[in-house]
């Protein structure tokens, strides 16, 4: 499962990399066409997980052993799409180097802005903002890109979430995971991690609730 998901982060990778080209070129619409395409691969990558929710544990633990000390959690593709999309916080930067310095690939991306930083430099150079987008009478391109760009957090968010569910599945609440992990507990911290913070921000100044002005 491990080796086909490889294949597929390096997919999503590539179209991070054509997501980013078109958000510094401020092409809205080549933008929301690359957010679609990387919102149908993590819908694949966290489909595939389902293969895994019919192996009984007696049956993962007669080859668990094999796994030795390796862990997802230390692929560097799937870190190097984390700070692609925009993890920068205290938690993720110790989890990228507990085990040495952190990969190239991974180090690469984080000299680069976020997702969110491109997002809010579109805004600017149109001069209008996340709430300006959201209040508007009618839908524009920029609104379609950012509801895209929220989707493509949501789906990590379910891909993280189903990932959880499985490890408690199959080896139960508690047990450590093979990289030396806490196991579903460390899995569980990651799912409320956000890449778009803005854009969830917005939601609650239509109800009264602004979190930015506390």
């Amino acid at each position: 499962m491990h080796q086909a998901s490889e294949l597929w982060f390096k997919v999503i990778l590539h179209e991070l990399e054509a997501l980013v080209r078109a958000l510094e070129a401020r092409d809205t619409v080549g933008a929301t066409f690359e957010v679609k395409r990387l919102n149908a691969l993590v819908r694949i990558v966290a489909d595939q997980l389902s293969a895994l929710d019919t192996l009984p544990p007696q049956r993962f633990a007669q080859f668990r052993g094999y796994l030795g000390s390796s862990s997802g959690s230390q692929s560097a593709q799937f870190r190097a799409i984390e700070a692609a999309s925009g993890l920068r916080d205290a938690h993720f930067r110790h989890a990228i180097a507990e085990h040495g310095e952190p990969p190239a690939l991974v180090r690469g991306w984080l000299e680069r802005p976020t997702l969110q930083e491109l997002f809010d430099r579109l805004l600017a150079a149109e001069g209008t903002t996340t709430e300006a987008i959201y209040a508007a009478a009618e839908p524009s391109p920029l609104l379609m890109l950012a509801e895209e760009l929220l989707e493509y957090e949501q789906g990590f968010a379910r891909w993280r979430f189903l990932h959880v569910q499985l490890v408690d599945r199959i080896i139960g609440p508690g047990t450590s995971g093979t990289g030396g992990t806490l196991g579903a507990r460390y899995l569980a911290k990651t799912v409320s991690q956000r890449f778009f913070p803005t854009l969830w921000e917005v939601r609650a100044r239509f109800f009264g609730s602004d979190p930015a002005a506390r």
